[in-house]
Formats: C-alpha cells, sequence, structure tokens
C-alpha cells in the first residue's frame, strides 16, 4: 500500500510542476497582453488635488535644456514629488535641475519637494562592447533599485540612454502589478526625419504609454506618435 501512495506521489509530482508553470507563464502572458492594451489608454480618473510622483530622466547636452523647458508648463503642484535622474557622469544636467528647482522656490510655488539622483551607463563613450556585458549588468541592478525605491506614478523622458532601463523595468513593475507608471516620452527636437535610438526602441516595443514628436514628418512616419510641435 505504502510503495503504491510512494508512486502516485512520485508520478504526480512532475505533472502538478508543469501544470503550476504552464499557469505561472499563462498569467504573465495574460497580464502582458493586457498591458499592452491598457498602455496609452486613461487611467481611471484622479481628483484634481491628488499629486503624481513623478520621475524625471535628464541627459546630456540639449536633452536637459529641452526637458526644464517642457518643466515650464508642467503643473508643479500635481506632478509632485519630483525625482530627477542623471548619469553617474553627468553632473551639469543634475546642477541645471537644482537651479531651476531653487527658481521655483524662490518663485514662491508651495509644496516643492524634489531629489536628485545618479545612474550608472549601461556603456561610456568608447569602452569595448566586452567590458561593457558586466557594466550593462551593474547598470541594470542599479536601475531597478532606483525604481523599487522610488516607484514612481509617471515617468518622463525625451532620449538619453539612461531612460531605457528605466523604463523597461517600469513596464515590468506594470505587468507583475508592483506599480502602474505612465510612461511620458518627448522626442528631441533635433530628431526631424527618424528617431532616435531611444525613442524607437520604447515606440516598437509599446513601452511608453504616451509618444510626443515635435516634427510633423515623424508622426507620418510614426502614426502612434502625436505632434506637439516645437517646445523649445
Amino acid at each position: 500500500m505504502e510503495k503504491n501512495t510512494s508512486c502516485f506521489f512520485s508520478n504526480s509530482s512532475p505533472n502538478l510542476v508543469i501544470t503550476c508553470f504552464v499557469a505561472f507563464i499563462t498569467i504573465i502572458l495574460v497580464r502582458f497582453l493586457y498591458v499592452i492594451y491598457r498602455t496609452g489608454k486613461p487611467l481611471n480618473k484622479r481628483t484634481p488635488q491628488q499629486t503624481l510622483s513623478t520621475l524625471i530622466v535628464l541627459g546630456s547636452g540639449g536633452h536637459t535644456a529641452e526637458m526644464i523647458n517642457l518643466l515650464l508648463v508642467l503643473q508643479k503642484d500635481r506632478f509632485t514629488p519630483r525625482f530627477y535622474i542623471a548619469a553617474a557622469t553627468d553632473n551639469m544636467s543634475l546642477q541645471k535641475a537644482r537651479v531651476f528647482e531653487n527658481s521655483l522656490a524662490d518663485s514662491g510655488v508651495k509644496g516643492i519637494s524634489a531629489e536628485f539622483m545618479q545612474i550608472y551607463r549601461s556603456r561610456e563613450v568608447g569602452q569595448s562592447y566586452v567590458t561593457s556585458v558586466w557594466t550593462t549588468v551593474v547598470a541594470t541592478a542599479h536601475a531597478l533599485w532606483l525604481m523599487i525605491k522610488i516607484r514612481p506614478q509617471v515617468v518622463l523622458c525625451n532620449g538619453p540612454g539612461t531612460c531605457i532601463p528605466l523604463c523597461v523595468i517600469a513596464f515590468i513593475f506594470k505587468v507583475v502589478g508592483i506599480r502602474w507608471s505612465s510612461i511620458f516620452y518627448v522626442e528631441s527636437i533635433a530628431r526631424v526625419k527618424r528617431l532616435s535610438l531611444s525613442g524607437l526602441l520604447l515606440y516598437k516595443l509599446q513601452i511608453a504609454d504616451q509618444f510626443f514628436v515635435q516634427w510633423p514628418q515623424l508622426q507620418r512616419k510614426y502614426p502612434r506618435a502625436h505632434y506637439v510641435g516645437c517646445l523649445m
């Protein structure tokens, strides 16, 4: 009798594991398709007084200048607290963000709450592809830690490569149900005929909830994008 019982459990165990695995994959797939379906659609209406924690990704060159111009028209009292992130080697961008936040305080804007953080780059300019494998792993782990810490409701980005791991992690958080972050991507004004690599990845993978371009020919080429005119 004991021998038959042990044989039953030994035979059923592999089937149980396979069934659980298939069920898990099915749930993840259904959730993934739901997130893709919901991406770009408005969420449940929030009260006007409800604030939204906002992650703002800065980048070297003109990316930060464009982002600051975008923030000038943002509802400061609604999109707060604000978390600014730039690459670990990019001190200038965070300095500009601090100046911007200080100007808000000087102008009498109430309820200002801002934090400034840095993130490791996946690959530095001129770095070999072999060594970039390790730095990419480190950068991804760091991005995951930051996203778990911040858990933003809104992500704003406009092209720097540092936004890719953050946006991918935000999308994964949606799939597994940790946090629903609305991702808004504004392509740089310098991109006239085609998208940047960051923009192309977010567009093709349908990670961004809203995708904005500043030139009409880009909107015609990428129909899911929204043309908003020049923001500079």
